[in-house]
This record gives C-alpha cells, structure tokens and sequence, in this order.
C-alpha cells in the first residue's frame, strides 16, 4: 500500500526536488552526488522527493543501467522518504527501457511514481494528491509530466526536443477538472517535469527572476499550449524542470512560477568553470490552505540560498 502524502500538523509539506543526477557506475562523481543527496534529506526532513529527470546516464552505466537507477532510489528509501521520479532525456537513451526503469521504481515501497494511462505519448504521466493536516482530501495536487526527449518521428519536418503533446496537455486538463469537480473548488497545484517549456526563456526575458541563468533555454521549438492550459485552469502555482545544468532560476509568469531545479550529479557534463563543481537541491514548501510557497536551494555546501534578484 502506498504511503499516503499529508500536510504536517504545522499546516506544512515541504518538497526536495533533485535534477539531473546522471547517475553511472557507482564511481566517485557517484558516491559525491549520494553524499549531497543525503546531506540534504538529514538538513531538511522533506515529506517528498522528486527526482525530474536525467536520474541516470544510461548509455554511460556500462550495461547496468537498472542497477543505476536502484541506486539512487536506495536514498530516499534508506531515510524512509516518499519519493516520486519523472523521465529525462538521457534516462532510456541506450539499451533500457523506460517500462524496465518503471518496474525497478515500482519495486520500492516508498515509490509513489506511476505508470500513467497507456494512451499518452510517453510514460509516467500521472498524479499525486497531498491530504489536508486534518486528514481531508483535496489540500494540493502534484503533477507529473514525461517531457519526452530528441524528436524520433520522422514524418515531422523538424529536429530538436520533442514536446509534451497535445494528448498530454489534454489530460492535465481532464484530471484539474475532475479534481476542482471532487473537492468542489480549484486545488494548489504544483507540476514536475524535466525539459523546460518555451515560456522559461518568455519569463527570464521580460519579468523579474531569481537565480542565474549561465546557458541557453533548451526548450523544445514548438510551443504545445501546456503553459496556456495551467493558466486558463487556474490550479497550477509553479512548475519545477531541470535539463540546463547551468540555470537555477525561477520567475513568476502571470501568477505560475516557472523554476529550475538545482543540479543535483557530480557526473553531469560540460560543466563550465563558473559553475564550479558545486551541485544542490531546490527545496518548495507549501503552505496548506494558501496558493503561496516558499522556494529555496541548499548548496553541497550546506549553505541555504535564497537567491538574488535579476531584472530584465
């Protein structure tokens, strides 16, 4: 049975959102990414973890890319932590399978991520729903999205990232819908995935953002309309990505905040020297009864960083 999410007596629920692991062999680089991740859940007790994506590097795991991704879920289950996972780019990339990564998920009892429903371009596109401190239904929602990856249809005259499709856009929409529908008001509502969407570049370009941004969004051409459908339905209060190792950032995009993840894996690549070799997590805690949180990120160092202003 799975382990039910719920707001703290505090009236908190507070989340560790670690990205872009690129989990390998168990090397070094491996036991460092381990070491942070542990640091983290001793500093901050999160109710959950989401891991959005790249988790493993499966054409660099040397055949063991099963073995890989056990390992990390080994963390979050070892500190008796929830924890929920979407898909990278580089997770299935080579010689697995996302529904073999999904059955190595779903062997830990602490795994709360999901298959999703078979229709939908991708796999683990699905819904969690945190209670209220009281034990009632309905206090927040969490989304998660597969973003897919390179585009592998060759009938489409274009290259590039793929984007979450209409079919997936269409979900969302059905599922807010049904929620609002069985608690009788819009709920709080968070979404996950890994790549970020076109309106990233949109809110560091023109509105105040917070963080860095030190490469380029690498965002898929197309613009699919999931943005515009979070905001007509009105439930979504921020969205959380990872992808671009070197952006940290978040902005508030018409009343959703738009975030990266910190990266989280010693054994990312193309790291540039201002980047250094410090990695971390972003942390969101959600206030039960209120469409605010608070969002922060805490540094391989210990350090907690509430992050600096940046004006278009």
């Amino acid at each position: 049975m799975k382990k039910r999410l719920q707001f703290r007596g505090d009236h908190s629920f507070t989340i560790v959102q670690f990205t872009d692991l690129h989990w390998k062999t168990g090397d070094e680089m491996d036991r460092r990414t381990r070491d942070l991740m542990e640091a983290v859940l001793l500093e901050e007790k999160p109710d959950l973890v989401v891991l959005t994506g790249d988790i493993i590097q499966s054409g660099r795991c040397e055949g063991r890319a099963l073995e890989a991704f056990a390992d990390v879920g080994r963390v979050s289950e070892e500190h008796g932590i929830p924890w929920a996972a979407v898909y990278g780019n580089h997770d299935a990339e080579y010689r697995v399978t996302r529904e073999e990564l999904m059955r190595v998920q779903q062997s830990f009892p602490l795994c709360l991520t999901e298959r999703g429903p078979e229709y939908l371009p991708g796999l683990g596109n699905y819904m969690l729903t945190v209670a209220g401190s009281d034990g009632t239904e309905c206090a927040a929602a969490l989304y998660m999205i597969d973003s897919l990856g390179e585009l592998v249809d060759a009938l489409l005259p274009y290259k590039g990232y793929d984007w979450i499709r209409p079919e997936q856009v269409h979900w969302y929409r059905e599922r807010s819908k049904e929620l609002e529908k069985a608690c009788g008001r819009t709920v709080p509502s968070l979404a996950f995935f890994h790549i970020p969407l076109p309106e990233y570049e949109t809110v560091w370009s023109h509105f105040p953002c917070y963080g860095t941004k030190n490469e380029n969004v690498c965002c898929p051409s197309v613009n699919s309309g999931l943005f515009a459908a979070m905001l007509e339905r009105g439930d979504i209060i921020g969205t959380f990505v990872g992808h671009d190792h070197e952006n940290d950032y978040w902005g508030d995009l018409y009343g959703i905040r738009l975030a990266y993840g910190k990266v989280t894996g010693y054994n990312t690549f193309n790291n540039r020297p201002y980047n250094g070799e410090h990695r971390g997590a972003r942390l969101i805690k959600l206030t039960e009864g209120s469409r605010a949180f608070e969002t922060w990120i805490r540094m391989d160092t210990g350090e907690r960083i509430d992050q600096e202003l940046h004006l278009p």
